[in-house]
Parts: structure tokens; C-alpha cells; sequence
């Protein structure tokens, strides 16, 4: 399982997580909620070290991730992968390219394997045949897919998604959803995915937590938040803009 504990990060004096508890379990489609801003996105990168906490801890099967040495933090990212927001593809790299990049870097397949791979991912997102093909030439759900196939090339246990919907007209949005749910059925991947779209987060979600002012609001069922008697849960799954949650400009 993934365990948060006590977790708080501060940047440039703004404190963002103030104290976090969350505990993923195994096999589960955890979905975070939250505001735009309210740490959903900073909370993912301390699961896989791409950023230290100021205080508290994460830990990923018992690992302990900011104390964990190279070669520890090399096995948790080969078992912990993550599709960012934008994809985060190379401009300059072709889809094969940018797919293989992390195993090519890390050696751990030969030649064969690896187109073999690369082939089997674009297949089981929808893309087949598109290895030579740049990003400037796929449409923004096209790129979430190579994205997505690029973080099963090592056939995670866990598997991160960072606002997997955003940008994506509805209709590719349900294709990203409809994906999500079949990796973890097919793959067994325990899956996060970090939101804002609650069309998105109960058609993938069994289990749902929020975020609100530096800490989790709430933890439980897609079920249970909708009967939630909190007034600000009630406010942001319902898109209420009148409420104790304030619109900013800043958020």
C-alpha cells in the first residue's frame, strides 16, 4: 500500500500541504479531489521523490520514499508510474521514442522487447501503428494515450494520474476514463487519480478523498461523500460557486 503521514510541503513561505493522512490501499481506484491549487498534483510527486516534504513521511510498500537511496527510489519508480497532466512528451522524440525513453535509459530490455512493447501499449490504448509519428501531429487525447502508454511500459503496480481529463472534450474524456477503469481490471494496477472533473472521478473511483486548505477533508465512497453533511464537500462536488469555498482569481 502507499502511506501518507503528517505530510507537509511549503513553497516560497505558502504552506500547500499542512499535515496530510492518507493511506491507499491495493488493488483500489482512489481518486483525490480538490481545488485547483489545494495540493492534489505537489501531494503525487512526494509518492515518487520528485519532491522532499518539509515534515511527515510517504511510504510505498513500506519504503520509505524520501529516505530511500538510488537504487530504492529506482525500484518504487519501476513499480510507481505516473501520466502528467500534459503528457510531458518530447517535442523532438517520435511516439516510440518517447515511450521507450525510461527503459532505454535504464537498459532493462533488449531491442526486440522493447518495440515489442511499445507496440503492445499503443495497442491497448487505442493508438496501434503511430510509433513514428511526432507529438506536434496528435490531438490533445492522443497525446494523454501515449502518455498513458508510456507509464505501463514497465507494468506498474501503481499507476498516477494527474488530471487525466483536463483539456479533453467530453466525449475523449469518457475514452481516458473507460481506459483507467480497464488498465486496473486487466493489469490489477492500483490507481490514483488526482482530479477536479467528479464526472470523471465517480465513473473511476471506488474510493474517493478530498483535499481543502492543506488537508483531507474527506475519505470514504463515492456513496458517502454524495450523503456528506459537510456544507464545502457538498459545495464543490455540487460546482456551487456560492458557499463557504470562495471563488479567486488566484485559484
Amino acid at each position: 500500500m502507499i502511506r501518507i503521514q503528517k505530510l507537509r510541503k511549503a513553497f516560497q513561505g505558502k504552506e500547500i500541504l499542512k499535515g496530510v493522512d492518507l493511506s491507499i490501499e491495493k488493488g483500489s481506484s482512489h481518486v483525490i479531489i480538490g481545488r485547483s491549487g489545494c495540493g492534489k498534483s505537489v501531494m503525487l510527486k512526494h509518492i515518487i521523490g520528485l519532491l522532499k516534504p518539509d515534515a511527515g513521511g510517504v511510504w510505498v510498500d513500506g519504503v520509505s520514499v524520501p529516505e530511500a537511496n538510488r537504487l530504492e527510489l529506482q525500484k518504487i519508480r519501476q513499480k510507481v508510474a505516473i501520466l502528467f497532466q500534459n503528457a510531458a512528451l518530447f517535442d523532438s522524440l517520435s511516439v516510440e521514442d518517447n515511450i521507450s525513453l525510461g527503459v532505454r535509459e535504464h537498459r532493462m530490455f533488449e531491442t526486440a522487447e522493447i518495440d515489442r512493447r511499445v507496440g503492445e501499449k499503443l495497442e491497448m490504448v487505442g493508438l496501434p501503428g503511430i510509433q513514428k509519428m511526432f507529438p506536434a501531429e496528435l490531438s490533445g487525447g492522443m497525446r494523454k494515450r501515449v502518455g498513458l502508454a508510456r507509464a505501463l511500459m514497465m507494468d506498474p503496480e501503481y499507476l498516477l494520474y494527474d488530471e487525466p481529463t483536463t483539456g479533453l472534450d467530453p466525449v475523449m474524456a469518457d475514452v481516458i476514463n473507460r481506459l483507467i477503469i480497464e488498465v486496473k481490471k486487466n493489469m490489477g494496477v492500483t490507481s490514483i487519480v488526482v482530479t477536479h472533473d467528479m464526472v470523471s472521478a465517480y465513473m473511476v473511483g471506488d474510493r474517493m478523498s478530498m483535499l481543502h486548505e492543506g488537508q483531507v477533508l474527506f475519505d470514504g465512497t463515492p456513496d458517502e461523500i454524495q450523503k456528506a453533511e459537510d456544507i464545502r464537500i457538498q459545495q464543490f462536488i455540487n460546482g456551487d460557486s456560492q458557499g463557504h469555498i470562495k471563488s479567486s482569481r488566484n485559484n
